[in-house]
C-alpha cells in the first residue's frame, strides 16, 4: 500500500502551536491532505501522552484510531551544549515503537530537564552523543534523526551553531543515524552536493505548528508497504528498499533558503553575501547566513549530481498557496476555502490533486488559471521569491507581487521565527 507519512510535527503542549492541535484535528487534516501516516509529536509532555494513551491503540508498533488511522510515537527535543570551544544547539527527532519503550525514554530524560516546561523539551549540557549513546540502551529500534539539519540557529549544520559533518557531532555514536531530515530550506538535490552524506537517507517532514492543510504534509515521505508497521516504517528508512520518493516544497519556499536580515527588509544570494562581507547594506549588523550558503560552504560536488541509490523527490507548493496567491485573498479566508474544497473532495485528497489530477480534469474543476498553475507546480516551473532570515518564501505569478510583498511591515521577532 502506498503510504504518505509525515514523521515530524508537534502538539499544542509545545511554545508557538495552535491550542487546536488536537488527535481528532490531526487526523481530519490528514485526511484532506493525503496522508495517512503522522508522527504523534512531543510524546514527551506528559500531558500530550496521555491524551495518546488515551485516544490511540497500538497495533505493530503503530498507533490507530477508532477509524483506523495510523500515528507513530514521535518527539522532537532541544540539545544545547558546549563542545570543541563552541555553543552547540542541535535539535533531533526521535521516533520510538510502543509506549513502553517510550516511557523509558521519559524516565531517562526526565532526569536530565523538564518535560512539563515545553512539548521540545529543552536539555543544557547534554550531547548528542550522549543522547545515542543513552537510547540505544533502551532500544536499538529507536530512530534517532537530526532535524531541520541546515536550519542556522537549531540544527546540526547549521551557521550559527552546527557541526560540518554527522561524525564531528555524535563522533563515534554516528553508526546509529541512519537519516536526516532535509528541512524546509533545503531539497535533496542540495543535499546530494555533500559526498559525505550519501550514507544517510534523506527524509522531510512538516515539522507542523497548526493542522492546516498548508502545514501539514507540506514535506512527507512516500512508501509502498506490505503493512503499515513501525518496522517497515523503520527498516524503509534505514535501507530506502520501498522508499518512492519525499514530497518537498521548493527550498526557497523555507525562512533560511538565502541570507538576509529582515529588520531591514534585506534579501541577498550568497555570492551577494560574499561581496558584502556577510554585513547588512544598510544597517551594518551581520546578517544570518542561510541554508543554501551553507551548503556552499561544504560542498563539494557541483549542483546535479545524484548518488547512486538516492531516493528520488518531488518538489511541490500546498494547494492553499497557490489559490490564496492568484485569487488576491488571504490563505485562511472564505474565498480561498471555497476554491480549496472545490478542488479537494472526501475522495480526492490534496495531494491527489497536486501530483495526479490530470489537466483536463483539473480545468472541469477550477478556474483555468488555477488549474494551470497546478500544472506548472506540479512540474517545477513555478518560481519562488526566496525565504531570508526568519521570513518563509512566496510563489511568484508576477513582478508586481514581488515590489509589493517586500513592503509588508515585518512582526516582531519570535522563538518560533528561528525554527523551520
Amino acid at each position: 500500500m502506498r503510504v504518505i507519512a509525515d514523521l515530524h510535527i508537534h502538539s499544542r503542549f509545545s511554545r508557538a502551536t495552535s491550542n487546536a492541535l488536537t488527535i481528532p484535528n490531526l487526523e481530519k487534516y490528514a485526511k484532506i491532505k493525503g496522508v495517512n501516516l503522522i508522527g504523534t509529536g512531543d510524546f514527551t509532555h506528559p500531558s500530550w501522552l496521555g491524551e495518546l494513551k488515551k485516544e490511540l491503540k497500538e497495533e505493530n508498533g503503530i498507533l490507530k484510531t477508532k477509524s483506523g488511522f495510523n500515528f507513530i510515537l514521535q518527539a522532537e527535543i532541544s540539545n544545547i551544549y558546549s563542545q570543541d570551544g563552541r555553543l552547540r544547539r542541535i535539535h533531533n527527532v526521535i521516533l520510538a515503537k510502543n509506549f513502553s519503550i517510550v516511557g523509558q525514554i521519559n524516565e531517562l530524560l526526565a532526569k536530565k530537564g523538564n518535560l512539563k516546561a515545553d512539548g521540545r523539551p529543552i536539555f543544557g549540557s547534554y550531547s548528542c552523543i550522549e543522547l545515542a549513546e543513552d537510547l540505544m540502551k533502551i532500544d536499538k529500534d529507536i530512530e534517532i534523526i537530526p532535524a531541520h539539519c541546515w536550519t542556522p540557529w537549531f540544527s546540526i549544520f547549521g551557521s550559527m551553531s552546527g557541526f560540518d559533518s554527522v561524525e564531528e557531532c555524535f563522533q563515534d555514536k554516528a553508526k546509529y543515524i541512519h537519516a536526516l531530515e532535509t528541512g524546509m530550506s533545503s531539497d535533496p538535490a542540495m543535499n546530494w552536493r555533500l559526498s559525505k552524506l550519501d550514507k544517510f537517507t534523506l527524509i522531510s517532514n512538516s515539522d507542523l505548528h497548526s493542522y492546516w492543510p498548508w502545514r501539514i504534509g507540506r514535506e512527507a515521505n512516500v512508501f509502498e508497504l506490505k503493512e503499515v508497521t513501525y518496522e517497515n516504517v523503520i527498516n524503509a528508512i534505514r535501507t530506502r528498499k520501498n522508499f518512492l520518493f519525499t514530497i518537498e516544497v521548493d527550498p526557497g519556499y523555507g525562512k533560511y533558503h538565502f541570507d538576509g536580515h529582515r529588520a531591514c527588509n534585506v534579501c541577498m544570494s550568497p555570492a551577494e553575501s560574499v561581496k558584502n562581507k556577510d554585513i547588512c547594506p544598510k544597517c551594518g549588523r551581520k546578517i544570518t547566513i542561510g541554508v543554501l550558503h551553507r551548503v556552499e560552504e561544504l560542498a563539494d560536488r557541483e549542483l546535479g549530481f545524484k548518488p547512486k541509490g538516492a531516493v528520488p523527490f518531488k518538489s511541490l507548493i500546498p494547494l492553499s498557496e497557490i489559490i490564496s496567491h492568484l485569487i488576491g485573498s488571504p490563505i485562511s479566508s472564505k474565498k480561498t476555502w471555497e476554491e480549496y474544497y472545490s478542488l479537494v473532495k472526501e475522495n480526492r485528497a490534496e495531494l491527489d490533486i497536486l501530483l495526479e489530477t490530470p489537466a483536463e480534469e483539473l480545468k472541469k474543476l477550477t478556474d483555468e488559471k488555477i488549474a494551470e498553475a497546478i500544472i506548472k507546480n506540479r512540474e517545477g516551473k513555478i518560481n519562488i521569491q526566496p525565504g531570508y532570515d526568519g521570513e518563509y518564501g512566496y510563489p511568484v505569478f508576477g513582478k508586481q507581487e514581488i515590489e509589493e510583498k517586500i513592503e509588508i511591515k515585518h512582526k516582531q521577532t519570535g522563538l518560533n521565527d528561528f525554527m523551520e
